[in-house]
């Protein structure tokens, strides 16, 4: 039965859209999926998602937000320099210092993610999450490789 839902999952990436008008409903299409992967591989009863969910959705936007400010200043400072070559060593020096500290951040908000977890469900559950977080990219990057392949041919 579980391997007809992640087919069903999995399956569903076909149809994500990819026009620039789609991204905002593909990206919320994957959320959806990334949630009801994650809700099945964790197996959240009823209590657990109720408090899991709010803090899991907060935890993933903060991490979306520092990775997506990251990239932004990155490719601000690529464009204004009009390519990564022509930056100066001091820029070069300033985007490897925001990243550490982009890096540094991320980390410290895992780290609190996780103490505010512990308190809604167990350790071997957590475990369960990360490894269900990193299934489901390598399911996406998959389909999504498959996709671009097939509309290449």
């Amino acid at each position: 039965m579980k391997k007809f839902i992640i087919i069903g999952i999995i399956s569903l990436f076909c149809t994500i859209p990819s026009t620039a008008q789609g991204k905002k409903e593909g990206r919320e299409k994957i959320k959806t999926l990334k949630i009801a992967y994650i809700t099945e591989q964790l197996q959240l009863t009823t209590g657990e998602a109720q408090k899991f969910w709010p803090v899991y959705n907060a935890y993933d936007e903060e991490q979306h937000s520092l990775r997506r400010s990251y990239r932004f200043t990155l490719k601000q400072a690529i464009k204004e320099n009009e390519s990564i070559d022509k930056l100066s060593e001091n820029e070069s020096k300033k985007l490897i210092s925001l990243k550490l500290s982009t890096d540094k951040k991320l980390n410290e908000s895992q780290e609190d993610f996780t103490k505010k977890i512990a308190q809604i469900i167990s350790a071997n559950k957590i475990i369960k999450l990360q490894i269900a977080e990193i299934e489901f990219g390598r399911n996406l990057m998959r389909k999504y490789k498959h996709k671009k392949s097939d509309s290449k041919n």
